[in-house]
C-alpha cells in the first residue's frame, strides 16, 4: 500500500512542471548563451511606494539577459481593488513584448530582503493564464548577488513574440465563490498575511480605509514562514508538516487569500511543492473583502484594541 502511495506521489511530481530553479542553474544557462524564445528570465520586483524603486534598481544591476516586468503595468488598472489580473488579451500582449511566447520556459524572480515576494504572483499569474513552464529563481536575486552570479545594467530587448492566454478559471476565485464558499465550505481557506494582520492587531501598512482582520472561517499560515531564515523555499517535508500543523487538508480544495492576491501565491506555490497543483488565488482579497462583505462575514479584534 504504502509502495502504490509513493507511486502515484511520484507520477504527480512527474506531471508538474519544476516550479524552482536554482541560481547555480540559472547562472549555468546564462554563462552557455541559452537565453532567448526558449528561456526568459524576468526581474517582477515591486516595492511600496517611498521605500525602493524596482525599476531603478532594475536599469542598475540584474540577471544578465533579464527583462523588468512590471506588474503595475500588467494588471486591471480599472478595477477599485489592489492587484487584480489583467484581461487574456492584455496578459498575451504585455508578456508577448517580452518575448515570450507559449513555448518558453520563464523564469521569475525579485529583490525583496526576504528571498521572493512578487516572484511567486508571476508565476501564478503565468500558471492562471495556461502557461506550465514557468518557475521561481530560488533564493531570489539577494542569494543571486551572495552566491557571486554575473550582473548587468544592460537592460535586455527582447524580440517580440506571440503568446495565446487562456485563464483557467480553476486557479482563481471571485468575491461571489468565497461569500458562497461561507456557506457551503466546499473549499479551505487560508489567509497568508502576518499573524497581527489577520487577527486585527496590527495595521495593513500603506493603507487608508482599511481595517485589518480576515474572512470567517480562514485559517493563518504567515508567507513568511514558507521561506529559510537565507530566503530560500523550505523543504518539502517542511512545507507539509507546516499544513498539517495547520490541519490544512491538501487532499482537499483550498483557496488561498491574503490583502490583495499577492503572498497568497506563496501558498500556491508550497502546495504546488507539496504535489498541490490546483490552489486557488482570492485575486481580491481583504481589500475587496473588507469594501463588500457583510460585516459578520468580517473577523478583526482592530476595534477593540486599547487606544
Amino acid at each position: 500500500m504504502v509502495q502504490v502511495k509513493r507511486r502515484a506521489e511520484t507520477m504527480v511530481h512527474q506531471v508538474l512542471y519544476r516550479a524552482l530553479v536554482s541560481s547555480k542553474w540559472l547562472a549555468e544557462s546564462v554563462r552557455a548563451g541559452k537565453l532567448g524564445l526558449g528561456l526568459r528570465v524576468l526581474d517582477v520586483s515591486w516595492y511600496s511606494p517611498g521605500t525602493r524603486d524596482a525599476r531603478k534598481e532594475y536599469l542598475e544591476c540584474h540577471v544578465p539577459g533579464a527583462s523588468f516586468f512590471d506588474i503595475e503595468e500588467c494588471k486591471d488598472k480599472s478595477s477599485p481593488y489592489e492587484m487584480m489580473l489583467p484581461t487574456e488579451e492584455g496578459f498575451a500582449d504585455y508578456v508577448g513584448s517580452l518575448g515570450i511566447s507559449n513555448d518558453t520556459h520563464v523564469v521569475v524572480y525579485d529583490g525583496d530582503h526576504l528571498g521572493s515576494y512578487y516572484a511567486p504572483r508571476v508565476w501564478w499569474m503565468f500558471r492562471v493564464f495556461g502557461h506550465r513552464t514557468v518557475s521561481v529563481l530560488n533564493g531570489g536575486f539577494q542569494n543571486w548577488l551572495k552566491e557571486g552570479h554575473p550582473v548587468t545594467s544592460e537592460p535586455s530587448h527582447p524580440e517580440p513574440a506571440v503568446f495565446k492566454a487562456t485563464l483557467d478559471r480553476s486557479l482563481f476565485k471571485t468575491y461571489e465563490q468565497v461569500l458562497e464558499n461561507l456557506e457551503s465550505k466546499r473549499f479551505q481557506l487560508v489567509d497568508s498575511r502576518s499573524k497581527g494582520r489577520y487577527l486585527g492587531t496590527e495595521p495593513e501598512p500603506d493603507a487608508i480605509g482599511l481595517d485589518p482582520g480576515h474572512i470567517r472561517g480562514a485559517v493563518n499560515m504567515p508567507f513568511m514562514d514558507f521561506l529559510t531564515e537565507d530566503g530560500f523555499e523550505k523543504s518539502t517535508e517542511m512545507l507539509r508538516a507546516m499544513f498539517e500543523a495547520k490541519k490544512v487538508d491538501l487532499t482537499k480544495p483550498l483557496i488561498a487569500t491574503c490583502r490583495k492576491g499577492v503572498t497568497a501565491c506563496h501558498i500556491a506555490l508550497a502546495a504546488y511543492l507539496c504535489g498541490k497543483p490546483d490552489v486557488a488565488i482570492y485575486d481580491g482579497s481583504w481589500f475587496e473583502w473588507f469594501h463588500r462583505a457583510p460585516p459578520e462575514t468580517r473577523v478583526s479584534q482592530w476595534k477593540d484594541r486599547k487606544p
